[in-house]
């Protein structure tokens, strides 16, 4: 397979890139996967549009499909070698040859992404030249998600620094008798996986070998930790629907019926 690139000679400095892996195990071709008529990277890829921060936004994508439809859709793309080992990798591929100063990495899964998330994580950035990485974070507030190894948790120190990310329920309450007391008392955070890096960041991140934390959790982010990047976390109230599964996939389309539909029926 050709490898295309598509990229207009810009200088925006904050660019949002959308891994886009058409071969997921759990569901086969997601990113075309219909949702009110309209495949769902398109709707991730619109979404993203209502960032105030971010000056472009492109597709990484491994799949001709995938890239023939973001042209159908006027949505700027580059088609990705196929072998590359993660979403991650996909972007700092793409990053590589762009002008930009903070790439953010949008998960192509989370088809009515808010824009002010976007924003809300990329802040830090603009009012600290230290940090080189952030990531967003929502308290828990139900003992499902508490439960679910999905779900990945974070804590972080005094100054909103990560101090560790796992799929366990952590930090551990020992005077909790019960999930609902262990929400309660202990100010649990799951990680919403969208993360901002300054360039250089990213392309240090993604040179490094897997760590042995990463690969026993299976959460790349590990790698930064274990590596001495920081990463800052930043606490949103917004949530985000994801697709991983197709009974994820039917809940977005409920959704999408519900809210979405009838939100643009009334603006016309």
């Amino acid at each position: 397979m050709s490898i295309k690139i598509t990229l207009s000679k810009s200088d925006n400095q904050i660019v949002g890139i959308i891994p886009a892996r058409f071969a997921s195990s759990r569901l086969m071709g997601k990113p075309l996967a219909n949702i009110g008529g309209k495949p769902m990277i398109i709707h991730t890829y619109e979404s993203c549009l209502k960032s105030k921060l971010l000056k472009r936004v492109i597709l990484a994508v491994d799949d001709q499909k995938v890239f023939d439809t973001a042209e159908k859709y006027g949505a700027e793309a580059v088609l990705t070698p196929p072998d590359l080992p993660s979403g991650s990798d996909r972007i700092a591929f793409v990053a590589k040859n762009i002008s930009a100063d903070i790439v953010v990495n949008i998960q192509g899964d989370e088809p009515f992404i808010y824009g002010q998330m976007i924003d809300q994580a990329i802040e830090p950035l603009l009012f600290d030249k230290t940090i080189e990485v952030s990531t967003l974070i929502k308290k828990i507030k139900n003992s499902d998600e508490l439960k679910s190894s999905s779900v990945v948790k974070c804590v972080f120190d005094n100054d909103n620094f990560a101090m560790y990310f796992s799929r366990a329920p952590i930090p551990f309450s020992r005077e909790s008798m019960t999930f609902y007391d262990r929400i309660e008392l202990g100010g649990i955070y799951k990680h919403i996986g969208l993360y901002v890096y300054r360039k250089n960041a990213l392309l240090k991140f993604t040179s490094l070998k897997p760590s042995d934390l990463e690969q026993i959790e299976k959460l790349e982010q590990l790698r930064m930790l274990e590596n001495n990047i920081k990463i800052k976390v930043v606490e949103t109230e917004y949530e985000s629907l994801s697709v991983d599964t197709p009974k994820d996939l039917e809940i977005v389309r409920k959704y999408f019926n519900k809210y979405i539909k009838t939100k643009n029926e009334n603006i016309q």
